[in-house]
């Protein structure tokens, strides 16, 4: 079968960090362009923009979108329009109905759309997934802390509307819950700190519940320095279950369970592949929708300035 022509759009630091390698990891699929504003690939043909790259690779089969979500609806209506299967980097757009309109162009072109939630691919996620499945839940605990410092650096634009501030961490640890805990999941309040000079919140703190009314809180930061949190406790009657370092590690009653290595982005890709022979598309916009709804119904409160 003949593998999967791709080109990759916007590259970054999570492009470069994670993308390029799982790509090269990646049976079924060949990177042979990318289109960057200020960056080139090796051994690939480069492109300053996506209307150059598709008008200068007419054979490619697939687009892969890494720019801030604010660019990602006009890019990915564009890479539809030219009959090119679309993945998504998360989140799949900066509103829900962005989103949804591209899972409606995707079918009417017959193409595939996947809404890559990597942290749902973490290798601690099926073991959660199946103990919850198995006990009774009492609460969930979600802390989801990091320096943006380190993760963002000079990125401005995390800090405008439609760049999520830190919910872009943050929406991980949502797109977990949504995938392990079974049922929809309800926003009932939120608190939102947003620095004085930006626009998007550096803080928030989540209450949730299940449909069955198991409560969830969450707190997300982009202040915390030195060893950085992203944990999920999820509480039954007779012990807890705890997700860390983002879903890649769990311990059971403080067991520590064999649950395999890391391996999050070439997990995104073989699913891709898997996607687009099957003419199939993968868009789960729940995590998407729990942050709207955070907007939403969020008790906004002004904090210090954040200055880069």
């Amino acid at each position: 079968m003949t593998n999967i022509r791709l080109g990759l759009v916007g590259l970054g630091k999570i492009a470069r960090d994670q993308h390029l390698p799982a790509i090269a990891a990646t049976e079924g699929i060949d990177l042979v362009a990318v289109a960057s504003r200020n960056a080139t690939a090796e051994d690939v043909n480069n492109y300053p923009d996506l209307a150059a790259m598709l008008g200068g690779e007419p054979d490619l089969d697939a687009v892969v979108l890494c720019q801030p979500p604010q660019a990602r609806y006009d890019a990915a209506r564009t890479a539809l329009a030219a009959g090119k299967h679309v993945f998504l980097e998360k989140p799949p757009g900066a509103t829900v109905s962005e989103a949804q309109a591209l899972v409606a162009l995707a079918s009417q072109r017959g193409k595939t759309l996947f809404a890559s939630w990597h942290s749902r691919y973490a290798a601690a996620v099926p073991t959660a997934k199946a103990w919850v499945a198995a006990h009774a839940l009492e609460r969930v605990t979600i802390d989801w802390k990091e320096d943006v410092r380190h993760w963002h650096p000079g990125q401005d634009w995390i800090w405008e509307p439609g760049g999520f501030g830190v919910f872009d961490p943050g929406i991980n640890a949502l797109s977990i819950l949504t995938e392990i805990i079974g049922v929809p999941v309800r926003l009932i309040d939120a608190e939102l700190e947003t620095p004085s000079n930006r626009q998007a919140p550096i803080a928030a703190r989540l209450s949730m519940e299940t449909a069955g009314g198991v409560p969830i809180a969450a707190e997300f930061d982009f202040r915390q320095t030195g060893p950085q949190t992203w944990d999920i406790a999820i509480d039954r009657a007779a012990g807890t279950l705890v997700l860390s370092n983002g879903g890649n590690e769990a311990t059971i009653d403080g067991v520590a369970q064999d649950i395999g290595r890391e391996a999050e982005y070439p997990g995104l890709y073989r699913r891709f592949v898997d996607l687009i022979r099957t003419c199939e598309s993968d868009v789960d916009l729940a995590p998407l929708q729990i942050v709207a709804d955070a907007f939403l119904r969020g008790r906004s409160m002004a904090t210090d300035p954040f200055l880069d």
